[in-house]
């Protein structure tokens, strides 16, 4: 990444623990697992479990 920028999200309690909860499972940051699960859906990176 050349650049980054910082959000605020809001999540539904529910779909955060369950982020949090796959997070865990990949051995993964929950940040980093948003940006896994973002750039594998346009296309970026495989749906595979390697990391960003």
């Amino acid at each position: 990444m050349d650049h980054e920028v910082r959000i605020t999200l809001r999540l539904p309690a529910d779909l955060h623990a369950w982020l949090v909860a796959e997070a865990k499972r990949a051995r993964r940051s929950l940040n980093s697992e948003i940006l896994h699960r973002l750039e594998a859906g346009r296309g970026d990176i495989s749906a595979d479990n390697a990391s960003p």
